[in-house]
């Protein structure tokens, strides 16, 4: 190690270091540092340190998540089980089985599990319920909650098995299609000739849904209550699953909007689907009616007290009691949702940003927010069906709530101009908010260490929370816990410090006029620049605040070394809890989610960290 050598380089010794040094060469966005004596930098990353993996650490991030995981799994699975053994060994359809095989089983037991999974599909999108919900669990604690932020990762794995299921359950019923119409016209033995042809004077106690020559698969199909369903389920199904993907959500937004909305379409299919009782049952099949004996004497059906003529019936429909009450919430949910849509909302401010970023500052009665919450919102100038979700960058203490909009869509830049060309003073669209809704930031000031770090635009629930923070400290709020707060914002582009440097600049001189510089450590990252913004910084090398915000703390170049910081939240709270708090990208969660598990430590005296990620 040659860490007490070394020096945190700042933009200045980058650039001389690549200037004088011929053989250095860019090493990415990782930390790079320079030895004192001669001024050139030399990359020491963290990387070569030992991973040690702690099961103990795993658990306290990721262990109730797994444990939820794995009850939902082994439902699955018992269902999928209990149901397979029901019809492959149950005696009431034994005839059943003996005309189809065992693709009777393996339709049947997906449905059980599609069942399960269209009661569950419905529910992480109820959006004002999981509000509910997070409210109650404030006595069982954050761990709890922070479940309730994976919201969107389970709808998705619920989707994904009910896709799995539905495969399975449509391969196995083609199957049964083609074995009913092979036993109809005589290709197998002589009992499921027989059991094709038993018919009764009301034609209801049947087995074989294909009752004339004249039927063929395809018209079975088409042409049955089951088959118009199954194919009208299945589309849809097909529609809303293709247009989720994440290129597709990404850079068609109305696309995946408007297909997922054939879920109303899904589920009115899947409630009459059962009622076509295609598979059906032996009615007669209890004592003394003798399957051993009967099915090898055709000739003694209805002469034998023990062979009575066996009679068949569907099953009740249960899919409808499977998912009734999740639709009744969901239907409670959108009257909800229409009623806040028709609240009057007034612009207090509306202001275009730098990096086509707007700000709107909205007033709307009885609008009651905690901080980090976000707000879905409705503009029928440019959609009146589409509603997209923005964090609230307002702390609870104002008296209007705001946020910032970036271009990144056809929406937001339809909005954008729409707002650019509006005569001065006047007010902005008629627009339609839906929320507060709750998110893992709420959590922050129940820790007494917060680490908030956001990526581009992802800065805004921090907004809030530094925002709250500075109203904390001009009230002297003696509620607030939390002792220590650590803030990184990366950013691409130098515009983007614009957004918010003038709050960080009245954070920063407050806590110097309280005594409490140390409350607050804030770091910027600058993960992208060019030669003249290089020569701009070497010019004003000397300045006491920088160049790019005008604080005191001066801008970083690259990407954070978490090992470091992490290394320095330890240090510096030996015995705290740090929850650790991030709106920014997928592979960025993945970081720092791991080294949340590798810096905590299991003894309870010591420092632990608890992940918490924005989800939409």
């Amino acid at each position: 190690m040659i860490t007490s050598s070394l020096r945190k380089c700042n933009f200045m010794d980058y650039f001389l270091g690549i200037t004088l040094t011929t053989d250095l060469k860019w090493v990415g966005f990782e930390q790079v540092h320079c030895i004192k004596t001669t001024g050139n930098c030399l990359k020491t990353s963290s990387g070569g340190w030992r991973k040690s993996f702690k099961m103990g650490n795993w658990i306290i991030n990721h262990g109730l998540a797994y444990f939820i995981l794995v009850v939902w799994m082994a439902i699955n699975i018992f269902l999928f089980v209990w149901f397979y053994f029901l019809y492959d060994l149950g005696d009431r359809f034994f005839y059943t089985r003996h005309l189809l095989g065992s693709a009777l089983a393996w339709a049947r037991a997906p449905a059980a599990v599609l069942n399960f999974n269209c009661l569950l599909i419905l529910l992480p999108v109820c959006r004002n319920l999981l509000s509910l919900v997070r409210g109650s669990f404030v006595c069982c604690g954050r761990t709890m909650r922070k479940q309730l932020d994976k919201n969107i990762s389970f709808h998705k794995l619920v989707a994904y098995m009910i896709g799995l299921m539905t495969a399975v359950h449509i391969v196995a019923h083609l199957l049964n299609v083609e074995r009913y119409y092979n036993s109809w016209h005589g290709e197998y033995d002589a009992l499921s000739m027989a059991l094709s042809r038993l018919n009764d004077s009301g034609n209801t106690t049947y087995l074989n849904p294909i009752r004339s020559n004249t039927t063929t698969p395809n018209l079975l199909v088409f042409t049955t209550i089951a088959g118009i369903t199954g194919v009208i389920i299945t589309l849809a199904l097909i529609l809303m699953i293709t247009s989720s993907m994440e290129v597709i959500r990404r850079s068609y937004f109305e696309v995946f909007w408007f297909t997922h909305h054939l879920f109303i379409v899904f589920f009115a299919g899947l409630v009459f689907h059962g009622a076509g009782r295609i598979v059906r049952g032996q009615t007669n099949a209890n004592p003394p009616y003798n399957i051993t004996f009967c099915k090898d004497h055709i000739e003694d059906w209805g002469k034998n007290k023990m062979c009575p003529v066996p009679q068949f019936a569907g099953g009740f429909p249960q899919t409808w009691m499977w998912v009734i009450g999740p639709m009744v919430l969901y239907v409670c949910e959108r009257l909800l949702r229409f009623i806040r849509y028709i609240q009057a909302v007034k612009y207090r401010k509306i202001v275009i940003r730098p990096s086509k970023v707007l700000e709107l500052q909205l007033v709307k009665n009885g609008f009651k927010m905690d901080v980090g919450q976000y707000v879905f919102l409705n503009c029928p100038a440019i959609s009146q069906l589409e509603w997209h979700p923005f964090t609230m960058t307002s702390a609870p203490e104002e008296d209007f709530f705001s946020v910032h909009i970036r271009s990144v869509g056809d929406w937001t830049q339809k909005l954008i101009s729409i707002v650019e060309h509006l005569p001065e003073g006047a007010q902005g669209p008629k627009m339609g908010v839906d929320g507060p809704f709750g998110t893992a930031s709420e959590d922050v000031f129940d820790y007494e260490v917060a680490m908030l770090v956001g990526a581009g635009i992802g800065v805004t629930p921090f907004a809030s929370v530094l925002k709250s923070i500075w109203y904390k400290f001009k009230d002297s709020n003696p509620e607030l816990r939390t002792r220590k707060i650590y803030f990184y914002w990366l950013c691409r582009e130098t515009h983007a410090f614009e957004w918010f440097a003038d709050l960080l600049q009245v954070l920063e001189r407050e806590m110097e006029e309280r005594g409490m510089g140390d409350f607050l450590t804030y770091k910027l990252y600058l993960t992208g620049w060019d030669q003249s913004h290089a020569t701009h910084v070497m010019v004003h090398a000397d300045a006491d605040t920088d160049v790019v915000t005008g604080l005191k703390q001066k801008t970083n170049y690259g990407r954070p070394n978490w090992d470091k910081e992490f290394e320095q939240v330890c240090k510096e709270n030996p015995t705290s809890v740090v929850g650790t708090f991030l709106c920014g990208p997928v592979v960025l969660a993945t970081v720092l989610s791991k080294k949340c598990v590798k810096y905590t430590d299991m003894d309870p005296r010591k420092t632990k960290f608890y992940f918490n990620k924005e989800n939409f």
